[in-house]
């Protein structure tokens, strides 16, 4: 059941997926539902929680504007998966500890880089950005960032179906690359704009160069998550002797802007921590470390932009997880699940009580998506 708030100030309405919504989230979407740029709605997510300048789990529309600031640097983070040829029950916990161990050794985690470097895909490689500053990033972080995991919420995962199917599950993004490209143009656009949300002409030449760079570190992030799938499922099948289907592997990112189009005309989409679920689309929506992740189908529901929730959300901070969640209770929560106990302390901050029930979420974005799958974590491996 959609909530549509629209008070005095806003231009828009804005329409909530969330029975509980945080304040303090609610009042960033009515920021942007009074921005002289935005059109239609915002809409806010299951997963809505605050964030720096735009709350995590928002989407909203312009017809000629761009907003660096509104989508986070990790541009193009999303998750991607792949369903292996493989009974679960064939295997046990060692076996899961020793895959994940190999996958550990074999790819960067958390601050970790690449030792000796991997050349980016040649179509990357190709496509310069468009300042000096950014190239020479893009020169330097691409060889070091491709194929690295990242920290906080970017997670390695084996999961099992209802069906017993063994699935790997990769989220992350595009790592600093992302971050030069958003703090760049964000700059920019506050030289041009002053406002707490700056925004750039997208007919303009500083405009097209931030679509260009932001499409660019939206796909150096799909690159850095097909790598690691496939480093890892040359690690699976050394130490499991399990093959990936034929099937190409699943890629939704959540992190974007997308030109579309909305009520009869185009539009450009912006979504934080949102996934596009267009009428018929398969997207995923993974929980918390811990906790079930679900392939469904978009509904694609105009209201939403034809978006979703991507994933559960959090309802405590960092700081808020690490005051509260000892690590004991960690390990209690995750009793089932395999994953490097040794890490236990730092990864009270992602531990399944930080965030809302993924099954709440679902039945609060039903008008959405349709759950089609669910995959039931063995063991994660996060940064």
């Amino acid at each position: 059941m959609v909530e549509v708030i629209h008070q005095e100030g806003q231009r828009v309405p804005v329409l909530l997926w969330n029975r509980n919504p945080p304040p303090a989230a609610v009042r960033q979407l009515q920021l942007l539902a009074a921005q002289p740029w935005v059109v239609d709605q915002v809409a806010g997510m299951p997963d809505l929680h605050l964030a720096e300048g735009v709350a995590v789990g928002t989407v909203f529309a312009t017809e000629h504007h761009a907003i660096p600031g509104a989508l986070g640097g990790d541009l193009g983070c999303g998750v991607a998966a792949q369903r292996f040829r493989c009974h679960v029950s064939t295997l046990d916990r060692r076996q899961i500890a020793a895959a994940l161990a190999a996958l550990d050794r074999a790819i960067p985690t958390g601050n970790k880089l690449q030792p000796d470097g991997v050349p980016l895909p040649e179509a990357l490689a190709a496509d310069a950005l468009s300042t000096g500053s950014l190239r020479r990033a893009q020169e330097r972080l691409g060889p070091l960032h491709l194929g690295t995991l990242g920290g906080g919420n970017h997670f390695l995962e084996l999961a099992a179906d209802a069906g017993g199917a063994l699935w790997l599950l990769v989220h992350t993004g595009s790592r600093g690359l992302g971050a030069a490209v958003r703090e760049h143009h964000e700059a920019a656009a506050r030289s041009l704009d002053g406002g707490t949300l700056a925004a750039l002409d997208v007919r303009s030449p500083a405009g097209q160069a931030y679509l260009d760079d932001m499409s660019w570190a939206q796909r150096f992030a799909r690159a850095n998550r097909e790598h690691i799938l496939q480093r890892a499922s040359a690690v699976l099948a050394a130490t499991l002797k399990v093959e990936p289907e034929e099937e190409a592997p699943l890629d939704v990112h959540h992190n974007f802007l997308a030109r579309e189009e909305h009520r009869g005309r185009p539009v450009l989409v912006h979504r934080k921590g949102a996934v596009a679920a267009p009428q018929g689309a398969q997207v995923l929506i993974p929980g918390s470390m811990g906790t079930a992740t679900y392939l469904a189908e978009g509904r694609g529901d105009p209201r939403s932009f034809g978006s979703c929730s991507h994933g559960a959300g959090r309802v405590m901070s960092r700081a808020e997880a690490r005051a509260s969640i000892s690590p004991r209770s960690l390990e209690v929560q995750l009793r089932g699940v395999v994953f490097d106990h040794r890490k236990v302390r730092s990864l009270v901050e992602e531990a399944p009580a930080a965030y809302r029930d993924i099954r709440e979420v679902l039945q609060d974005q039903e008008e959405l998506v349709l759950p089609r799958l669910r995959m039931e974590p063995l063991g994660t491996l996060k940064g």
